[in-house]
């Protein structure tokens, strides 16, 4: 993950374009005109060994010949060129270059050789790319337009990237009609270096940026883009159309796990997770878009809307219903207030109808009254044209009231040409306005999914009773046998072995090979057994005849043998047949369910959690997430599907035991993590009720792996390694170990073991409690960015935190801050350098730089400590503080 060298691209101070030209109709004459046009301060050098001078400025044969300062370059010429461009490039002290020339892996295995031509030419001259084959990037805060685009965009806060040129001019288009606005308007082309990860990093750290718009067809690097967006979403909203939903994902699945998770369906996992909005048209882009970008978040769900017919209300009504929200039921005091101001026939509800005759005086009044009702977190205002009163009139009465407000506010204002200037005067007053009330419900409730994403993010959860326990030896003997063996499908009773080593419960299944050896199963076991065809080859056991049920008497086993093995023949003649299975035959269970994973080609393995049994592909209630799990996401799993609400117990069913199945979820998703062979894993069915559940049937699917765990995740798991047993100088004995979500309880416990001073030497400000959304900061961290090591002292069944140290690196994760708590009671015991140390420690491996810190002066203990370790210390400027920074290159 770097933004190594982005300022060069987006705050250049010398940009060179090769390939200038004033022929009119050319990529290197529109490159030349928005460079000047828009208002960029920089120097300009063309580059084209055609001219001496392209539009009064002087031009040069070359990039050598140049001699001044060039930051970005813009390449417009034949990509055969673009490679020798680059070494130049880097030659003269270019830090970004934009390659808008196409030609690239669009054209085949040709474009492919040249694409790695260009990029080994980026990484030897250190030069930033964006593209091959995009339209360029547009900065307001520079005014660059470095794009062949036929606009430049308004200013504004949004930031929007597109991987298709052609969607860049169609919204820039629609935006200058619309009056939204852009911070950064990118077109990352063919994504040859700068990515959208890149750029999602790069852009959540810029104060000018209040939302992101991208628009994907594909991504690279999966893990850099998840840690990426999971850091940024919980601070500003992203928003994402993905194309190619109608991609055929798993078509060669050997589960139903694999034949279910589909790739799309991954996406949404994966952007859910992520925090991030997903939307499924450029129609719902541009609407989410435009309410982003002109309106504050919406608090929560307290919708109101306004209107003067009754058909809109309803129709704006049910389009809120249909996402599962109903509008917002009004208090006695609004209504009493609004009665005061409606006729006696108005819809005494919300939605508001206040009649046809509405007067531009009764829409004030209403909306004054609705944008000062505590329980309204929203207004939608309507008109139909009526002629009683003139659209434009009540727009201009509204736009003073509702523009700049905390509330959100859109409007609908049905029709065409009547209503087309009050929609202007909207648009300029920065309130988004929509043709159709579903339009408007649609847009608000992108921005309300956002609001509950990220509420779902700092969400904390909780632990589980007791540790889990893994055998990962034995696990790791059984897929190492397969894979020698060459055995890509493992039997039952292997798969089941694996499961058991792993804590997950299964049903005891003993193989029988003959007839014989079945009845002898079944007699050892008790009457009555389950008996199942023990085949690699066949998936689907029951298509195939291959179950039989009850078997409660020694011939009914001998004769349930020969059937199932006869049937076996005759639905796959080269099926391999090892004989059957025998297990207890268990009471029918109230719940059926389906558990498993498949390993995603982008995103690596995949949980997979929905209602089992035979009718698991036809019913298709399931839903995905991606590894790691903890109880809270293993439970928001669950809640997903439409089994959930019958686990939860109805009617005279008692409810089924959830945590328990929170567990067995979280003990999946560590079995992938800890084997990247593993490619399907598949439990149907796994029966289950108040007190237990049990995989009755299960199948394992490995394939050999070059990536080593966890490294085959897009989500950086707890990092196990860093644990550590230690006793301090102080005679302290602590387990040292990174920080968990679960670990919020912990760490309010050592606040309050804080003074106010310890407080204030932490903080930089007095604090009395910590705040949720703190908590969640503090606990809910991305591994892959961020060290966080916690001591922990236990007593008994009791744990204690006795300090933290963090380390939070900056979004190149070269640098990182730090920041040290210790409870008052271990203050000069050694915690504080032994959290530090090891920090420091692990900051190494990963190859990060510098490590700094501010201190404040009276924190005497701090600095001590500080200098101890190797830090240089100086006094800030204004005297009030220390730095503490050390280089770990030296």
């Amino acid at each position: 993950m770097s933004i190594h060298n982005l300022d060069k691209i987006f705050r250049p101070a010398a940009v060179a374009v090769v390939g200038a030209s004033e022929k009119e109709g050319t990529i290197g004459c529109a490159l030349m005109n928005n460079l000047r046009e828009g208002g960029y301060q920089g120097v300009i050098h063309p580059v084209n060994p055609r001219y001496k001078e392209i539009h009064g400025l002087r031009a040069y044969p070359s990039l050598e010949a140049v001699g001044g300062q060039v930051d970005l370059v813009v390449i417009a010429t034949p990509i055969e060129t673009v490679p020798s461009l680059l070494e130049q490039a880097g030659g003269v002290g270019a830090g970004g270059a934009i390659v808008i020339s196409a030609g690239g892996k669009e054209i085949g295995e040709k474009g492919k050789e040249m694409e790695a031509g260009i990029k080994e030419a980026a990484d030897r001259s250190s030069i930033r790319l964006i593209g091959p084959n995009c339209l360029g990037v547009v900065c307001a805060e520079t005014k660059l337009n470095a794009s062949f685009a036929s606009h430049m965009t308004l200013p504004g806060k949004l930031a929007f990237i597109s991987q298709s040129g052609a969607i860049c001019t169609a919204i820039l288009d629609l935006s200058l009609k619309m009056g939204i606005g852009y911070s950064y308007f990118v077109s990352v082309g063919g994504m040859l270096d700068v990515d959208f990860g890149d750029l999602v990093n790069y852009l959540g750290n810029d104060p000018e940026v209040g939302s992101i718009v991208l628009y994907i067809e594909s991504l690279t690097n999966f893990r850099k883009f998840m840690s990426a967006a999971r850091a940024v979403s919980r601070v500003k909203p992203i928003v994402v159309l993905k194309s190619g939903r109608s991609k055929a994902g798993a078509r060669a699945a050997a589960s139903h796990t694999g034949a279910l998770a589909g790739e799309d369906d991954v996406y949404d996992a994966a952007f859910q997770r992520a925090g991030i909005v997903r939307v499924g048209t450029i129609d719902e882009l541009f609407d989410c878009a435009e309410l982003m970008c002109k309106q504050p978040r919406p608090a929560g769900s307290g919708l109101v809307i306004i209107t003067n017919a009754g058909g809109p209300g309803v129709m704006a009504a049910d389009a809120l219903a249909a996402h599962g929200l109903d509008p917002v039921p009004l208090s006695p005091e609004t209504m009493s207030k609004l009665n005061e101001v409606l006729p006696p026939y108005w819809s005494r509800s919300n939605p508001v109808d206040m009649l046809g005759d509405a007067s531009p005086e009764r829409f004030r009044a209403v909306v004054e009254i609705c944008m000062s009702a505590p329980e309204v977190d929203s207004l939608l205002v309507m008109m139909a044209p009526v002629a009683l009163t003139d659209p434009n009139r009540v727009a201009e009465v509204l736009c003073p009231i509702l523009a700049g407000k905390r509330r959100s506010v859109f409007t609908v204002w049905m029709g065409a040409a009547d209503v087309e200037k009050a929609r202007k005067m909207f648009n300029e007053a920065s309130i988004p306005t929509y043709e159709t009330p579903e339009r408007a419900v649609r847009a608000f409730m992108h921005m309300y999914t956002y609001v509950r994403n990220l509420q779902m993010l700092q969400q904390i959860p909780q632990c589980l009773p007791e540790d889990l326990r893994f055998d990962r030896e034995a696990a790791r003997s059984v897929i190492t046998e397969g894979l020698e063996r060459g055995a890509r499908i493992l039997t039952e009773d292997a798969s089941k072995s694996i499961l058991a080593a792993y804590g997950i419960p299964v049903n005891p299944t003993q193989v029988a090979s003959s007839a014989r050896e079945a009845v002898e199963a079944a007699r050892g076991m008790g009457f009555p057994v389950a008996m199942k065809i023990h085949s690699p080859d066949i998936t689907h056991k029951s298509d195939a005849g291959g179950v039989l049920l009850d078997r409660k008497t020694e011939g009914e086993v001998e004769e349930g043998f020969r059937l199932m093995m006869a049937n076996a023949a005759a639905y796959d003649p080269k099926a391999r047949l090892a004989g059957v299975t025998v297990q207890p035959m268990l009471q029918r269970p109230p719940f059926e369910l389906i558990l498993g994973s498949k390993r995603d080609p982008d995103f690596g393995p995949v949980i997979l959690f929905g209602m089992g049994g035979v009718l698991t592909e036809v019913l298709k209630d399931r839903a995905l997430a991606l590894p790691p799990l903890n109880r809270l996401l293993a439970r928001n799993l669950m809640e997903l599907t439409r089994v959930y609400q019958l686990l939860r117990g109805y009617r005279n069913q008692p409810p089924a035991n959830l945590l328990l199945l929170e567990e067995i979820l979280i003990r999946i998703s560590q079995l992938v993590t800890d084997f990247p062979e593993i490619t399907e894993l598949d439990i149907n069915p796994m029966i289950t009720d108040r007190d237990r559940a049990i995989a009755m049937d299960a199948r394992i699917v490995v394939e050999p792996s070059r990536i080593p765990s966890p490294m085959h995740l897009a989500i950086s798991p707890y990092p196990a390694q860093y644990e550590s047993h230690t006793v301090t100088k102080g005679g302290v004995a602590v387990l040292v170990r990174p920080i968990k979500p679960e670990d919020a309880p912990l760490l309010v416990g050592l606040f309050n073991t804080m003074s106010p001073t310890s407080i204030y030497y932490r903080f930089f400000r007095p604090l009395r409690t910590l705040s949720h959304d703190m908590l969640a900061r503090f606990t809910q961290i991305d591994y892959d960015r961020d060290i966080v090591m916690v001591a922990i002292q236990r007593d008994g069944e009791e744990e204690k935190m006795l300090g933290v140290v963090r380390l939070l690196s900056d979004p190149d994760v070269t640098k990182a801050e730090f920041a040290v708590a210790v409870g008052d009671p271990w203050h000069g015991k050694g915690v504080g350098a032994v959290l530090l140390e090891r920090c420091i420690d692990i900051a190494k491996e990963r190859g990060i730089r510098t490590i700094w810190g501010i201190v404040l002066a009276q924190n005497t203990t701090m600095l001590a400590l500080g200098r101890k370790l190797g830090f240089a210390v100086t006094r800030s400027p204004e005297g009030g503080d220390y730095e503490l920074r050390i280089s770990l290159d030296e």
